[in-house]
C-alpha cells in the first residue's frame, strides 16, 4: 500500500539490522521480494554487517533468493566491519543485472569515488584471503562482549533494558523508563559519563530514548564504559 501511495521506485534493506540488530528470515525476505518484484522496485541490500551473525540465525543473501530477485538486487557489503578497515574506505557493489550496472558505474564515475585508494584494495584482498583464522577469534570476544554487556545493564537496576541481538556487535539500550527525558540522558554520557556512543535518535524518532553501543573493544575497555554508562544515568 504504501509503495503504491508514494510511489516508491527503491527499497533500501539492511540485513543484518543496524541498530536494531535484528537477521531477517529467508522467510521474511522472501516476502519483500515478492512484493517489490510485483511493484517493480530495486532494492538496495545492505549487508555490511553479515559477518556478525549469532547462532542459531542464519544470513542470507538477498540476491540469492531467485534469479528475478538478483535482477533487481543491489548488494554492498565491505571488509570494513568485519576486519576494522573503514578508514581505508573500499566497499564491494554486487549487480548481477547488467543494465542496473552499467547505469551505476555511470553514476560513480561522476562522483570522484570510482578510483579506490591501492592500500584499501591491498588491505581488502588480504582481509577477505587471510584474515579467516583472525575473523574467527574476534567474533569469539565480540559475543562474549555482546553477552555480558546484556547482562550487566540488565543487573544495573536502573531500569535499563538490553537483550544480545540476532547480529552485528550493536548493543540497542532501551532507556525509555529512566527519570529523564532523551536530551538529558545524552547530556549525562557526553559531560559525566565521558563516552561517545550514538544516541538513538539520530536513527529518527522512532530511536529516542535508545542508545547504540559499540561492544567491538576489548573486554577491559568495555566494562569500563559500561560502568561510567551506568554510573552517569544512576543520579537522580
Amino acid at each position: 500500500a504504501k509503495i503504491e501511495k508514494h510511489n516508491v521506485k527503491l527499497f533500501l534493506l539492511c540485513n543484518p539490522h543496524n541498530p536494531g540488530g535484528r537477521v531477517w528470515t529467508k522467510t521474511e525476505l522472501e516476502k519483500i521480494g515478492t512484493i517489490c518484484l510485483r511493484h517493480n522496485v530495486m532494492v538496495f541490500s545492505d549487508e555490511i554487517h553479515c559477518d556478525f551473525v549469532w547462532a542459531p540465525n542464519v544470513h542470507t543473501v538477498f540476491a540469492s533468493l531467485s534469479k528475478e530477485i538478483e535482477q533487481i538486487t543491489i548488494t554492498a557489503t565491505s571488509p570494513s566491519k568485519s576486519f576494522n578497515l573503514a578508514g581505508l574506505q573500499v566497499s564491494n557493489i554486487f549487480i548481477a543485472n547488467s543494465d542496473i550496472r552499467d547505469k551505476f558505474k555511470l553514476e560513480r564515475s561522476k562522483t570522484g569515488y570510482d578510483e579506490p585508494n591501492t592500500l584499501g584494495l591491498v588491505a581488502a584482498e588480504a582481509a577477505f584471503r587471510k584474515g579467516n583464522p583472525w575473523l574467527t577469534e574476534c567474533k569469539k570476544v565480540i559475543y562474549d562482549n555482546l553477552v555480558f554487556a546484556s547482562n550487566y545493564l540488565k543487573n544495573a537496576n536502573i531500569n535499563l533494558k538490553a537483550a544480545v541481538p540476532e547480529g552485528t556487535y550493536l548493543l540497542w539500550v532501551d532507556c525509555s523508563n529512566l527519570p529523564f527525558d532523551d536530551a538529558e540522558q545524552n547530556r549525562r554520557i557526553v559531560e559525566e559519563g565521558n563516552l561517545w556512543l550514538d544516541s538513538g535518535h539520530i536513527f529518527g524518532i522512532e530511536g529516542q530514548n535508545f542508545q547504540r553501543i559499540n561492544v567491538a573493544t576489548s573486554p577491559q575497555y568495555l566494562e569500563k564504559g559500561l560502568e561510567a554508562f551506568v554510573k552517569c544515568l544512576s543520579n537522580e
